[in-house]
């Protein structure tokens, strides 16, 4: 389901969206004659991430700013357009590309895809019992600044945390603002934990990974987690997490050139009243406690407007005495392995993730005594 599929909200007309995606795509043409303008050869890497980090940074700064200057019904239609095209076209490309299959699902009421190894076990969806053991479930919040995106189109990515980690991951089709403002995100995020932990799921077996809003997603899950005495999950992930909604850092400004989201990044459609320094919302103001926030692997790049929030987050953790893998990526913006999984600087995270994936999650034992 996207969001423009849910009863509650509402969508343009077919002529409206039409224009609106004619819009978008007349903005990216755009964004891509700047490319040459802009040194594009330039960076820290070779000719080829180079290019690739100019062509992608135009592209989608020049996406994210034409899509959040929309009104919200166009904003919707147009993402259901998106999505229907990601649906014809990911499933294959990951079966070919990553050996992964896309499984449609529901757990607690929360809509959402499973993305997994053609040959794993899945002990939560079905009975397959030729399948290989799966080394976690991860349960995915997608990024999109909490107002936009949809599972499938993080199923790439997905995919290529399937390769490398041998996990299972669900991605939650959560609700997003400005239809269902914060804590409804949260909410669904934690019907989906306990509906893994119903399936027969242990919560040592369970990671919880998100990227950009997501990620801040992510957190916001772990803290609510605690104050409603569940299981905390083995470890998390987070890829550039939006744990700061204050923007009050330099380098959301200093950064604003670099980055590919909008200077005027939005945050009030999801807020609506709350506090941005609110800890339930915004991490890096939160007192995370090691007895209760796991060990974390949180990746970002140091072109990024988030950078200076998530460094104090990273900091304050590590401070605290919670177990802490940070990645740092000179000359990269905002989720880069998500949009340039090619990169040097996004094998190096991938590399990392797959050393640690080990570490702190207990393998699935269904699957163990299956084989």
């Amino acid at each position: 389901m996207v969001m423009a599929d849910r009863p509650e909200v509402q969508t343009a007309s077919a002529p409206v969206t039409a224009l609106a995606v004619v819009g978008l795509a007349e903005t990216m043409l755009n964004g891509l004659a700047r490319v040459p303008f802009r040194k594009p050869w330039q960076g820290p890497s070779g000719l080829l991430d180079n290019l690739g980090r100019s062509v992608t940074r135009q592209v989608i700064r020049s996406f994210m700013g034409y899509s959040v200057s929309l009104p919200i019904k166009e904003f919707r239609s147009m993402e259901k357009i998106l999505d229907e095209i990601c649906r014809a076209v990911m499933p294959p490309f990951v079966g070919l590309h990553d050996g992964v299959e896309i499984v449609d699902d529901t757990i607690g009421g929360v809509p959402g895809i499973w993305c997994r190894a053609k040959a794993s076990s899945d002990a939560y969806v079905d009975e397959s019992a030729d399948k290989e053991a799966i080394g976690a479930t991860i349960l995915y919040l997608h990024g999109g600044g909490y107002i936009g995106t949809s599972p499938i189109m993080y199923s790439a990515f997905a995919a290529a945390l399937v390769r490398h980690t041998g996990a299972e991951v669900f991605i939650a089709d959560y609700r997003m603002a400005p239809e269902f403002p914060f804590p409804a995100g949260v909410l669904d995020a934690a019907d989906v934990y306990q509906g893994l932990l119903d399936r027969g799921a242990s919560a040592e077996h369970l990671v919880v990974a998100g990227d950009s809003g997501g990620g801040g997603l992510a957190t916001s899950l772990v803290s609510y987690l605690h104050t409603r005495s569940m299981p905390a999950p083995a470890a998390v992930a987070l890829f550039s997490p939006e744990v700061d909604l204050d923007l009050s850092r330099p380098s959301v400004m200093e950064n604003a050139e670099l980055d590919i989201i909008p200077w005027n990044v939005p945050v009030m459609p999801y807020l609506q009243g709350v506090q941005p320094n609110d800890k339930r919302v915004s991490a890096v103001y939160a007192e995370p406690d090691p007895d209760w926030f796991p060990p974390t692997f949180v990746c970002w790049g140091a072109d990024e407007m988030f950078r200076d929030g998530i460094r104090e987050f990273a900091k304050r953790l590590e401070g605290s005495g919670v177990r802490v893998y940070a990645m740092e990526e000179y000359g990269m913006f905002h989720v880069f392995p998500i949009l340039m999984p090619w990169a040097e600087a996004s094998k190096r995270m991938f590399r990392a993730l797959g050393e640690l994936s080990g570490r702190h999650v207990t393998p699935d034992p269904a699957a163990e005594q299956t084989h």
